[in-house]
């Protein structure tokens, strides 16, 4: 099974390789790991995805990273799917081979955008009047309700509160469930990614999924 762990490291030389060995000592092996933030404080904070074989508990992680001087554990959640942040470049040029047909595009970043976000799904909503609709969703969104939020008026990136929004469909916010929201820059749509069970999205990710809002904006435009 595998699980995300977001974890907090001192940014200093084999902090990291520490934190590795260790995790293999207790038998996880280690299918990816993505800085998501750099603290002033000399602290970064990382997401790594571990798989563990049948029979190991991931108790054991959790002892092997308080074995490592200076780790924090700061959440754990089981993780499906793939992650593959260096496949952004891949999906801006899926993206951009099919920008003359938006539904193709837009599919194509419904499909690529959560496992290089270490997400959960992806939505996009379209301006439509008064209202917004769903015009494109990875396989594991959260079904259509058929509600019509009224239209999302976004300066930039940021953080999605499902209990404080009341626009936001139920079942966006089922299991805890993450939320940020971007726009494509320059059009009517506007992006929606979930992680399920969290953890939360840094400061950092919702920028990094502002920026690529942009890129796929322009091409888009």
């Amino acid at each position: 099974m595998a699980y995300l762990i977001r974890v907090s490291i001192p940014d200093v030389p084999g902090s990291l390789g520490e934190l590795a060995e260790a995790f293999g000592l207790a038998g996880a092996n280690i299918k990816s790991v993505d800085i998501v933030h750099t603290s002033p404080d000399g602290m970064v904070t990382d997401d790594i995805v571990v798989e563990l074989p049948t029979g190991t508990m991931i108790d054991a992680v959790i002892t092997a990273s308080a074995e490592v001087e200076g780790v924090e554990v700061d959440s754990i959640r089981p993780f499906t799917g793939r992650v593959d942040r260096r496949g952004q470049v891949q999906m801006l040029a899926r993206v951009a081979q099919e920008a003359r047909s938006r539904e193709g595009a837009l599919n194509e970043l419904v499909d690529l955008m959560p496992r290089t976000m270490t997400s959960s799904w992806a939505v996009v909503l379209q301006s439509v009047g008064d209202g917004m609709e769903r015009v494109a969703a990875s396989d594991a969104a959260p079904g259509d309700d058929g509600s019509r939020p009224p239209v999302i008026e976004l300066d930039g990136p940021r953080v999605l509160d499902a209990e404080s929004e009341p626009w936001v469909p139920e079942g966006w916010g089922l299991l805890d469930t993450a939320l940020a929201v971007a726009p494509l820059t320059g059009t009517d749509l506007v992006l929606v990614v979930g992680r399920v069970g969290g953890p939360d999205y840094l400061a950092s990710e919702v920028t990094h999924i502002g920026d690529l809002g942009a890129i796929i904006g322009a091409m888009l435009r």
